[in-house]
């Protein structure tokens, strides 16, 4: 094999990577992917104190990273966080935004029936896993246009394709957040650089505060009957791992997946895939 062939393929080093819901289970595998890969990562994220222990604990680890504290829905905070990103680092090369997550008052059941859904979830969780990214793209999408080049992933959801029962908002907001990531894939060519592309990735189901409620039996932690359904429709016969989205996020970014753009790339197990036959 050629020397430093793999390297030129995928690369990161000396880029900056900017990931936002980086405290968050499957963003700080993420982040510290990118560190590994010698990518300079700003972490973006509201849980202050948990955003500086994950810069800490890369740093420990031999990477650059620095922890900015930031509501994703507020945009005058959030265009001074891309200000400061730019100030202490000169670039935005790759953009993560790992923003999202679903909540209970959102989640049809026994107890709360679609038509009793407050209005007041619905739109939070829309805010929360479309318009965090949508305020993202254009805080830090700047920064690319001006450069012309970049690469942008949105961390979707399985969801956006087969939505399942229950979670009506989380898998509507999602699939607009698939939907955004094509328009924008295209814009951007059009309007400003074909050097910058826009992907996502759609993860199956990993375990995470948000679905465990749903998915393992409080007290015993044993499946519940939709989490045992769950792993017999995936072919892989488990959940996700955070470390299962390193190797995607790694590939979008990097000049491998230079002719990749408009793509979102399920990494689910299998589960997209099977019919249940």
């Amino acid at each position: 094999m050629q020397s430093g062939y793999l390297e030129n393929l995928f690369g990161l080093s000396g880029k900056v990577a900017v990931i936002t819901g980086a405290a968050g289970a499957l963003c700080s595998a993420i982040a510290r992917g990118f560190s590994a890969a010698g990518t300079t990562v700003a972490l973006l994220d509201v849980a202050a104190g948990k955003v500086e222990q994950l810069a800490q604990a890369i740093r420990s680890e031999g990477g650059v990273a620095r922890p900015y504290t930031c509501n994703v829905l507020e945009k005058a905070s959030l265009q001074k966080v891309a200000e400061s990103v730019l100030a202490d680092y000169g670039r935005v090369d790759v953009l993560v935004n790992g923003v999202g997550g679903n909540r209970p008052e959102a989640t049809t059941g026994p107890e709360l029936s679609f038509f009793d859904l407050p209005e007041g979830a619905i739109r939070s969780l829309f805010e929360l896993n479309f318009l965090s990214a949508f305020l993202c793209c254009q805080a830090f999408g700047r920064a690319m246009a001006k450069a012309g080049r970049g690469a942008v992933i949105n961390i979707i959801s399985i969801n956006a394709y087969r939505p399942l029962t229950r979670i009506p908002a989380y898998a509507a907001a999602k699939a607009a957040l698939a939907n955004f990531t094509q328009w924008l894939a295209v814009h951007v060519a059009h309007e400003y650089s074909k050097g910058i592309r826009v992907n996502g990735i759609a993860p199956g189901f990993f375990l995470t505060d948000q679905n465990r409620f749903l998915l393992l039996e409080e007290g015993t932690g044993e499946l519940t009957p939709r989490g045992k359904s769950i792993l017999s429709h995936t072919p892989a016969g488990r959940f996700g791992e955070p470390q299962d989205l390193v190797g995607a996020a790694l590939w979008l970014a990097s000049e491998a997946a230079a002719f990749v753009t408009g793509a979102v790339i399920p990494v689910d197990g299998g589960f997209h895939a099977y019919a249940g036959v």
